[in-house]
């Protein structure tokens, strides 16, 4: 079960995706769902992907889950966390990306 701000993802960098994808797959056994050309979904004991879009962050994204997407913005944002990219909508849901003040990204997503 999904719970408020618990880690529930990980989106690596997928550099060259079918190259990538052949790695995993041949060495840990992965199998991959595909959302396009440049991004493929894994469930390998923790759900995540890789993201070969040119724009994607080029290193690992912890993604958190929230049932109220705007509210948990507020919380980041009232907790001292930068928006670096505002709410947006991909194929299963709707996310933002935020810097803590290490430095560090992270993103949250709800599925509404």
């Amino acid at each position: 079960m999904r719970e408020d701000g618990k880690l529930d993802y990980l989106e690596l960098p997928g550099g060259d995706l079918p190259a990538t994808r052949a790695f995993y797959g041949a060495a840990f056994g992965w199998s991959f769902i595909d959302y396009g050309p440049e991004y493929a979904a894994f469930d390998a004991g923790l759900d995540g992907g890789f993201d070969a879009q040119a724009d994607a962050v080029r290193t690992p994204l912890p993604v958190l889950f929230a049932s109220d997407l705007k509210a948990m913005q507020a919380k980041v944002e009232a907790a001292g966390g930068t928006i670096v990219r505002p709410i947006f909508a991909f194929p299963g849901g709707r996310r933002f990306h935020f810097r803590d003040p290490a430095g560090n990204e992270l993103a949250v997503w709800s599925e509404t």
